[in-house]
């Protein structure tokens, strides 16, 4: 089961990198929960759908260091660089747990923190 989670988000991350939420969301339960620890919650695809529209004003671009799968779970620790307000890069450094059940993303739990810059480059 774990692995297929893995393949499944590893197919859901490739279509935000190209731009393409909707490809994203299709692997998404309707009702599914997103939490940022320390920010904020998005219930529902819909709002997962406008958050998206609003951040990634640009598609993200990031790496995965690690994906682990167990069971229902993958967790994914990397690090991400999105647009801020102003059109510059930002980079933040990551980790998501995905709950899946039945092959849908069903919750999220993301702990993100802007990453320190060191001589102008992370």
């Amino acid at each position: 089961m774990s692995q297929n989670n893995k393949a499944i988000l590893e197919k859901a991350n490739a279509a935000i990198m190209r731009g393409d939420n909707e490809g994203f969301l299709s692997h998404c339960i309707d009702g599914t929960i997103w939490r940022f620890v320390g920010d904020k919650t998005l219930h529902g695809k819909e709002a997962v759908r406008q958050w998206m529209a609003a951040t990634y004003t640009e598609p993200p671009k990031f790496m995965v260091e690690n994906l682990i799968g167990e069971d229902d779970f993958v967790t994914a620790l990397g690090n991400i660089t999105m647009k801020d307000e102003e059109g510059r890069d930002v980079q933040y450094s990551y980790c998501d747990v995905w709950r899946f059940r039945d092959g849908k993303i069903v919750e999220l739990k993301a702990f993100v923190i802007k990453s320190e810059e060191r001589g102008g480059r992370e």
